[in-house]
């Protein structure tokens, strides 16, 4: 196995569901900080890897991943032992696929990009009421994906749980009422040895900063 380096920081969602693959596939490797509000992310060095210049980015020896989704993927293709985690069978991997796409589109950059651009990169201080509500729109679907199964995707965990627990828990300063079964869902999830490292801590870190921030929702 190549020497995996994952660029990241903490309070950011997506380098959490990576952080959470990593360790539910019991990968060493090597966390190295970027400081995107100090421009760390656009360098020439870090150009080089990823003309892109975003985070998360996977290092693994020669090659470079960047996009969460896509550094969990090939995380599990290459190095899983069993595609549990990002089924094979095309109709289990096209939910999964699914519910990813659901976290980039509409949790990622439909709920927490669309209230955090402004927040940290314009200097906003008020959060339209309307946004929170795209978040509890977001929360009824989760509900609805979950049923009366215990993960995201049905009997079994997977990335999608990662990816999109990772924007969850990021939310909940904000819009606190989660569905019961969207909490059932994240306690299920908390029990994981390594959840707290990989994302719990990560999570409160932007809440705290969501809260240091806004003044007043609108």
């Amino acid at each position: 196995m190549g020497k995996l380096i994952l660029y990241g920081t903490e309070a950011s969602p997506p380098v959490r569901a990576c952080k959470l693959t990593l360790d539910a596939l019991g990968l060493e490797y090597e966390y190295k900080i970027i400081n995107t509000l100090a421009g760390e992310h656009k360098t020439k060095e870090y150009l080089r890897k990823n003309p892109q210049h975003t985070i998360p980015m996977l290092e693994d020896d020669d090659k470079y991943i960047w996009d969460s989704h896509a550094i969990c993927a090939y995380l599990v293709n290459k190095y899983a032992k069993t595609d549990e985690l990002y089924p094979k069978e095309p109709y289990a991997r096209s939910i999964v696929d699914q519910r990813l796409h659901f976290e980039s589109g509409v949790l990622f950059q439909g709920c927490i990009k669309n209230i955090a651009f402004p927040i940290f990169y314009q200097n906003a201080t008020e959060v339209p009421r309307e946004k929170i509500d795209a978040v509890y729109e977001a929360y009824d679907f989760l509900a609805t994906f979950l049923g009366d199964q215990p993960y995201i995707c049905g009997k079994t965990m997977t990335i999608a749980d990662f990816s999109i627990a990772s924007t969850v828990t990021s939310l909940v300063g904000l819009a606190p009422a989660i569905p019961k079964k969207v909490t059932a869902w994240i306690d299920r999830l908390s029990k994981l040895p390594y959840y707290n490292e990989a994302n719990a801590k990560g999570a409160q870190m932007l809440v705290d900063m969501f809260n240091e921030k806004i003044k007043k929702i609108v």
